[in-house]
């Protein structure tokens, strides 16, 4: 039986036993803090297991993307370890429980019009205690005890030692299910597990049975397919050979089953088919969280490679027979091919010029150890590797595992913390969190949100919870007094301790979806309670803020008011979010997809999908094309349909999210169709105006543009302006030639530095010239003129006036220096050799240069040094009213003599209220009292000559 005729056969034969068929949820679900990668089948179902939710149907079955890396040892290995894989499963949600599970998993595998397995090769395992189970085993389906295996908590219940080990919460015994093939071990297929329980404190008696029991049942697609395919490995199935073919391939080697090779190839199969689904669901690799893991797998599958002499990228050659492979039940993945392969690609070609390098220095590493007769890798050093090389820590725990050496994984973290960078140790929790939260939800699974329609509405208090988890609680009422105590931080400040009130109605938006919670009021009978936060938690819409009046009870009614004006201004912002993806789209490809957005008061900020910055060009079209949309008033609207409909009208599906259905896709005339659950404006016209403020990196393959609608584009358009105006004014010219005049002034700058520095005479004509270069080649809008006047200056756009006083200002100083020194006659090593005076045989120089450069009296010091062999030279120089200058220098011959610049440098510098130092041929200082310089130079003088007489 092939791998997709299995999954289709087992969702088949469920939906004929009553069970809703249920999409794979996301690989990456971002509703779920607890888990990096869904994990099993049942992840997407948590609220379901927990009634938390109103339930729609109360039987399910899935076959879920799941990504688990808690043995990636043992992946390529053994026979049955994946990262990646796909979990067949059938749920129930307090309907059928044991017997039903037992019966039906036994009817699908060994019916012949199922899968037909022989049942005497099938035995069974039961948690020690569960006489239930045994006996639906024993009586149910016939099986004789010696089939029947009762084990401890460790193996049959879950989560696994619950009952003695913990955490407390929904727990249940299990039954496994295991295939005896002709030779090898036996292979388990199927898990049921029964969660009937509600662990609470420690044992004895800790185990309360639940009101309404459940079924959590998990079938590896891959092991059951391997098992009817008769193949010695679940490499060997017919969905997972041909890339291993291909990596064998690729790599230049062949396919062995129990050859090193052989396993890196298997190793590089899985890496290679986790990190194509993972990307193509938006994850790229990098050094937080999920896309740790990426970069983690990519870099194991790349040292493989590495280790069969491969030196080039090699395994973005791979994604089309990854995609060739899961066609069937993923068409989606061709879609993304290319990109998936580029990023793969990009991340290859990183690590790979560090490899060889990482490498040896391990070995190194491993060669100290042995010579000190140390066993333990030390964290610090692992942590150098991975921030220098970018060896993963756990592909260094491999190594040092080859060596029979451990590995400092606590010293590793601390080190990481240190450069404030994340271990990679990820932890996972299974069903989240207990608390007052949660109470609420399974009273009422829901709030019914009204503000699509409405910004305000009458309503009823459900719960009032205070304090800050894990210490928070529900009351019955909260009076003023009691708010006030837990502190009232300033508006847009992070809300840490304030309380919170669910209502059962309510016109407030929770954020989600990138759109920030509304703020506003809750006025009732003698009370009133300010919202300064809306959060969404599962279902349930929660209003934070604090009780500025009165008491608020539970069960009172409340009128709850939004803020309009605020709530229209984040319209404006989100609905332009949905104009901005459009113009990305059209002017940089189908593959810059929203990563993330934030949307506030007429401010957004867009994360997506490109390899490479934004050019200038693309980023003007990009915000033409936006503008001209906004221009032309198109009507917005919003309906919900099914999914599939939603699909056939075009709306766009983000990779790796996970939609509802019905859906509700939100148009904008016809250029625009996303599925979206945030409030908008009933017109593109609404938006007004937009300016993006900036387009910059945040991640690998992920750019981020920021930009401003409404009031807040308008009052920055206007201060773009008067920008131009302030800076065209100090220059003295007509704004359309700012970049030019501040060319120019630039040029004008680097030639007067560079006259001071060098001794030339400024050549101010080349400067002219630059001008004249550039004149026609500089767009005339307000922005575009301060935009290029900002780039050549390298800063912001509001702060190139500033920027030209401070060098308009300098240039000044720069000029008068220069005439300084022009007044001061011919400057040259001869022409101070000529005022030099004689110590004891030593020329010694002792001279004030006006408005000379530090570098240029180095270059003096030099030129005197050379043409006699026997000298001492001090130069100073003042810079402005507060700045002196000191550079001295001893030629070789009286440092040989034991003389030092450094000494003799020190008294002159104190002379001037400064002090500095330095090495006994050259020594630079520092004072800020020009007006002691003739002082000090005497003192320059009566020190030489001492120093010269000892």
């Amino acid at each position: 039986m092939k791998t997709d005729e299995l999954r289709e056969k087992y969702l088949e034969f469920f939906v004929s036993k009553g069970h809703r068929r249920v999409a794979s949820d996301v690989l990456v679900p971002t509703w779920d803090p607890s888990v990096l990668f869904t994990p099993a089948g049942m992840n997407q179902f948590k609220d379901h297991f927990l009634g938390k939710i109103k339930l729609e149907f109360t039987r399910a079955t899935s076959c879920q993307k799941c990504l688990r890396t808690g043995d990636i040892e043992n992946v390529g290995r053994t026979a049955y370890h994946h990262t990646f894989f796909e979990m067949l499963g059938n749920f129930s949600f307090g309907d059928y429980f044991k017997r039903e599970a037992i019966n039906w998993a036994w009817e699908f595998l060994t019916d012949k019009k199922w899968l037909g397995i022989d049942p005497s090769r099938l035995t069974v395992t039961v948690y020690k205690d569960d006489d239930e189970a045994a006996g639906i085993w024993a009586k149910d389906i016939g099986l004789k005890v010696d089939r029947i295996e009762r084990c401890d908590e460790d193996e049959n219940f879950w989560p696994a030692s619950a009952p003695s080990q913990g955490p407390d919460g929904v727990c249940g015994p299990c039954s496994e299910i295991y295939f005896h093939p002709d030779q090898g071990k036996s292979v388990e297929i199927w898990n049921l597990v029964f969660t009937q329980f509600n662990r609470v404190g420690d044992p004895p008696n800790n185990l309360r049975p639940l009101p309404s029991k459940n079924i959590d049942t998990g079938m590896g697609l891959e092991r059951t397919a391997a098992t009817l395919q008769g193949v010695p490995t679940n490499y060997h199935i017919d969905t997972l050979f041909p890339i291993v073919q291909a990596a064998a391939e690729v790599c230049g080697v062949k396919y062995e089953l129990d050859s090193d090779n052989g396993r890196r190839c298997r190793r590089i199969t899985d890496h290679v088919r986790a990190c194509t689904f993972a990307i193509h669901e938006n994850v790229y690799p990098g050094p937080q969280k999920e896309k740790y893991v990426v970069k983690r797998l990519l870099r194991r599958a790349v040292l493989d490679g590495h280790q069969m002499g491969l030196h080039e990228p090699f395994l973005h050659k791979l994604v089309p027979a990854v995609v060739a492979a899961m066609k069937g039940p993923y068409p989606e993945l061709a879609e993304t091919a290319k990109r998936v392969a580029s990023v793969i690609e990009k991340e290859e070609a990183n690590f790979f010029g560090t490899i060889d390098a990482g490498l040896n220095r391990i070995e190194r590493a491993f060669d100290d150890m042995r010579k000190d007769n140390r066993t333990r890798v030390e964290g610090a050093v692992a942590a150098e590797l991975y921030q220098t090389y970018g060896v993963p820590p756990e592909l260094f725990e491999s190594l040092a595992a080859e060596h029979n050496l451990a590995f400092d994984w606590e010293g590793y973290g601390k080190s990481m913390e240190e450069h404030g960078e994340a271990s990679g140790k990820v932890q996972h929790t299974v069903m989240g969190a207990k608390g007052p939260i949660d109470s609420l939800k399974h009273a009422l699974h829901s709030t019914e949100f009204l503000g699509y329609d409405t910004t305000v509405a009458d309503a009823v208090v459900k719960g009032i919870i205070t304090g800050k988890a894990p210490n928070d609680h529900l009351v019955d009422k909260l009076d003023e007094a009691m708010s006030a105590s837990r502190g009232v931080p300033a508006p847009g400040a992070q809300v840490t301790d304030a309380v919170r009130v669910i209502l059962d109605r309510t016109p407030f938006y929770g954020e989600s979806g990138g759109q920030v919670g509304d703020v506003g009021k809750l006025v009732g009978d003698g009370f009133e309670f300010e919202v300064i936060d809306t959060q969404k938690d599962g279902a349930l819409i929660v209003h934070i803020g604090h009780l500025r009046q009165g008491t608020i009870r539970e069960g009172a009614k409340v009128r709850a008011t939004v803020d309009d004006a605020r709530r229209d201004a984040i319209r404006r912002a989100h609905s332009a979010t949905h104009i901005l993806h459009y113009a990305l789209q059209k002017n940089l490809g189908s593959h810059a997809q929203q990563q993330g957005s934030k949307v506030t008061d007429d401010e957004l900020r867009f994360d997506f999908t490109n390899l490479s910055p934004v050019e200038s060009a693309q980023l003007a079209a990009i915000a033409k094309d936006v503008v001209e949309r906004v221009a032309a008033g198109a009507p917005v609207k919003w309906e919900t349909l099914p999914l599939a409909d939603a699909r056939k009208q075009g709306a766009m599906m983000l990779f790796g999210e996970k939609y509802p259905d019905p859906v509700r896709m939100v148009s904008m005339g016809d250029f625009s169709r996303e599925l979206c659950g945030g409030v908008h404006l009933t017109n593109t016209g609404e938006v007004g105006a937009f300016e993006i403020l900036s387009e910059e990196g945040v991640s690998a393959g992920t750019r981020r543009i920021i930009a401003l609608t409404g009031k807040k584009a308008t009052d920055y358009r206007a201060r773009i302006e008067a920008e131009v105006k302030r800076a065209s004014e100090k220059l003295g010219v007509a704004g359309y030639d700012l970049p030019h005049a501040v060319e120019a002034l630039i040029e004008k700058r680097r030639e007067l530095k560079r006259a001071l520095e060098a001794g030339v005479k400024p050549n101010l004509v080349a400067a002219q010239a630059t001008v004249k270069k550039v004149a026609g080649d500089t767009a005339e809008s307000m922005k575009s003129i301060l935009g290029e006047a900002a780039r050549r200056m390298s800063v912001g756009l509001l702060g190139v006036a500033e920027r030209i006083e401070a060098m308009a200002s300098e240039v000044e100083s720069l000029g008068q220096r220069l005439a300084q020194r022009e007044a001061a006659g011919p400057l040259s090593a001869d022409s101070l050799l000529e005022k030099a005076t004689t110590e004891g045989g030593v020329t010694v120089v002792v001279a004030d240069l006006p408005g000379v450069e530090p570098n240029l009296m180095r270059q003096l010091i030099d030129q005197i040094r050379q043409k006699q062999p026997l000298s001492a030279v001090l130069l100073a120089t003042t810079q402005g009213e507060d700045k002196v200058t000191l550079v001295a220098g001893i030629s070789k011959q009286l440092q040989e003599r034991g003389l030092s610049a450094g000494k003799w440098i020190g008294p002159v510098a104190a002379a001037v209220g400064g002090g500095g130092g330095g090495r006994p041929d050259l020594a630079q200082a520092g004072g800020k009292d020009p007006a002691k310089l003739p002082a000090a130079l005497e003192v320059a003088n009566r020190t030489i000559a001492e120093m010269l007489k000892a």
